[in-house]
């Protein structure tokens, strides 16, 4: 149980430490990262105004079948097409204290691919 908590503590301080240097603005807004157990989450956030822009998930998506990894790629070409129909090409990506592996890294390779840059 001790082990958890300190888990989580951890990733607190990460994330923290992530969101100090990455501010979203009005020419760059945070494309910020959630992943749960079964599911991962992306929006575009501008803190300034503190609105989200857009947003994609795998509850949302049509295809919700094949590995989790797949379904990643999915939601990064997602949320980049939703950005660029609302005219935002440039982001500041936030993964959230999780590592760019696996799933968030597939889901950041997809929205560059889908025309973000970050």
């Amino acid at each position: 149980m001790k082990e958890s908590i300190y888990k989580k503590i951890h990733k607190a301080r990460r994330h923290n430490r992530i969101r100090s240097r990455i501010k979203g603005t009005v020419a760059r807004p945070r494309l910020s990262v959630f992943r749960s157990l079964n599911h991962i989450y992306a929006h575009i956030i501008d803190d300034a105004a503190g609105k989200t822009l857009a947003s994609a998930s795998s509850l949302k998506l049509s295809k919700k079948s094949g590995k989790k990894t797949e379904v990643a790629v999915l939601v990064g070409r997602e949320i980049a097409k939703k950005a660029l129909e609302k005219k935002i090409n440039k982001v500041s990506f936030d993964r959230g204290g999780y590592a760019y592996h696996g799933r968030v890294k597939a889901l950041a390779e997809a929205a560059r691919a889908g025309g973000l840059e970050f």
